[in-house]
């Protein structure tokens, strides 16, 4: 026997003697073996949730809290149900998928997860060196090419090394899952001080959090927050105006704060990872505790914190000088770069497009800064910020040292994680993709070249193929998500995949309402980004011929393809 074969023998007799005993020694059990859930949770914290809680904060304030507690809660039902089937079946998800519902829809899933996971751990990486920079080291930042490729250089063979120790056994795979979790730990504690921080003095209103995790549907078609007074208290065409431009700018990023709740990389990421440890049938109660707290509860966390000091700090917010009516004031502010085109349309709507170009620059600014207060403050929370942009903005609560550091150990952290889990699933696919057994060199070489891709970043995502590669893998990214759970509804329903495994009766009936509800939510929101991002000058035609194309072939695969209908041995 194997040592793999007699951990996980000792782990199965570990789990079944503590369900025996009782509820307490069960807890106990799967505290003691959780895992997999903290690679999913390592992969949500990256930039894309740093970025869409923190805009979710300046936009809607403490209001728009639930929607990330929803969307986690929709991701664990789907990733519960992937794990039940893997679990049950022992099969790896892909040949199931290709053999019982549809290859194309099997290759779709593994293609649009490599494309995800080549694609975005590049931003990691800048983040990773952003932190270094702006936060940690401090001094002049070296923009150089020759430096970018040092430090990703060195992000690139530490996180190599991480993921070499989660491909060995015994203490090797231990000390991945204690880094791991460490590293969650730390950017959990890191945003939580913050907020603690912040309501020990004073600074929060702890009834409009509270307030803000109640789900408000009407949001996705209305403004919210301190902004929807704004908007109340202008005329009718001029309300009209901001209203239309803030509510095309809240829903843009509530799909984006939801979709990074669950992608579509990390539907792969979750059966390949139990497979890996030799998990099956008994471990299923421990997959979906797993996900629970190690995916779940630290994501609602950090994400939570991160929008309420966002909101404490920015939503609804102007400094002085862009209140100012004096142009040259005015351009001084900090955020007049980002509202500039804002307050411009703005000026051009109410004067028209030909009376607004016939102007000089500076009659131009003038009419800028003669604009109320109050569409100042909404056009201010209309310019997206950045997580260094908030450690500065707290620096003198926290001061400037303590700010830097908090903010740069939780952005890193919050990189770095996503780094390793990124490669750790290009490895998985990459197996599938040569039709290798899952594991050893195969495996290693897949984690390689996503990770050697995102080292390139300073080649390829500073440059202009930025706007085309993150637009092209997002949309085929969103697209797979609602098919990738509309196909692990049929696997959960499939009697020829599952046999006497599938659930039955009041337990069905359960699993599809959730699994139903969370289709749903993935389909709206995939919808809506696809057609967004269609409209996108001269790549919304690639996204359409994508989209249409591989519908295409999705019904083709339906109409020709022989499922078996026995059910496994």
């Amino acid at each position: 026997m194997s040592e793999q074969e007699s951990h996980v023998l000792a782990n199965r007799e570990l789990i079944t003697t503590a369900q025996r005993q009782g509820f307490g020694a069960t807890l106990r059990a799967y505290t003691r073996l959780s895992g997999p859930g903290w690679l999913q949770s390592a992969i949500t914290l990256g930039g894309g949730s740093l970025a869409g809680s923190l805009f979710l904060g300046v936009l809607g304030g403490m209001s728009l809290l639930w929607l990330q507690l929803v969307a986690i809660m929709m991701g664990v039902v789907m990733l519960s149900a992937i794990s039940y089937v893997t679990l049950s079946t022992g099969q790896r998800p892909f040949q199931a998928i290709n053999q019982h519902i549809n290859p194309v829809l099997g290759w779709g899933w593994l293609i649009a997860t490599c494309m995800a996971n080549l694609i975005w751990c590049m931003p990691q990486f800048s983040l990773c060196y952003a932190a270094l920079q702006k936060n940690l080291i401090g001094g002049p930042i070296d923009e150089s090419d020759g430096a970018k490729l040092i430090v990703s250089a060195a992000i690139l063979a530490l996180a190599a090394f991480v993921v070499f120790l989660n491909g060995r056994q015994g203490l090797a795979a231990k000390a991945f899952d204690w880094f791991l979790k460490a590293l969650v730990g730390m950017v959990v504690v890191c945003f939580v001080g913050v907020v603690a921080y912040l309501g020990l003095n004073g600074q929060l209103n702890w009834g409009q959090v509270l307030a803000g995790f109640v789900p408000d549907l009407s949001q996705w078609t209305r403004p919210t927050g301190e902004i929807a007074g704004l908007l109340s208290s202008l005329p009718d065409g001029l309300s009209e105006f901001w209203s239309e431009k803030v509510i095309k700018e809240q829903r843009s990023v509530m799909i984006g704060a939801a979709a990074t709740a669950v992608g579509i990389n990390m539907t792969f990421l979750m059966p390949y990872s139990m497979l890996s440890r030799g998990w099956d049938k008994p471990f299923r109660g421990l997959a979906r505790f797993d996900l629970c707290t190690g995916m779940a509860i630290p994501y609602v966390v950090v994400t939570s914190c991160v929008v309420i000091a966002a909101a404490s700090t920015f939503h609804a917010a102007i400094d002085e000088e862009l209140v100012s009516d004096d142009p040259a004031v005015m351009q001084t502010s900090a955020l007049f770069a980002g509202a500039s085109s804002i307050l411009a349309a703005r000026v051009e709507h109410e004067i028209g497009t030909e009376a607004y170009k016939a102007m000089g620059e500076e009659e131009q600014f003038a009419q800028m800064a003669a604009l109320p207060e109050a569409e100042k403050r909404i056009a201010a929370s209309l310019v997206r910020r950045n997580a260094f942009q908030l450690s500065q903005s707290l620096a003198p609560l926290l001061g400037q040292s303590t700010a830097n550091i908090i903010f740069g150990v939780g952005v890193l952290g919050m990189g770095f994680s996503s780094i390793i889990i990124l490669m750790l699933i290009n490895g998985y696919a990459f197996c599938e993709l040569v039709g290798r057994p899952q594991g050893g060199t195969p495996h290693f070489i897949g984690c390689l070249i996503a990770g050697v891709c995102g080292a390139l970043w300073f080649q390829i995502w500073d440059g202009d193929a930025k706007l085309w590669l993150a637009i092209l893998a997002s949309s085929f990214g969103m697209m797979l998500l609602p098919i990738a759970y509309v196909t692990f509804m049929m696997m959960m329903n499939s009697r020829s995949l599952l046999g006497d495994e599938k659930p039955t009766g009041q337990s069905m009936v359960v699993w599809n309402i959730l699994m139903g509800i969370s289709v749903m939510g993935a389909i709206v929101a995939a919808a809506t980004a696809i057609y967004d991002k269609a409209n996108v000058p001269k790549v919304g035609g690639v996204v359409k011929i994508v989209c249409a194309f591989y519908l295409v072939l999705v019904v083709l695969g339906f109409m020709f393809t022989k499922k078996k209908t026995a059910a496994p041995e």
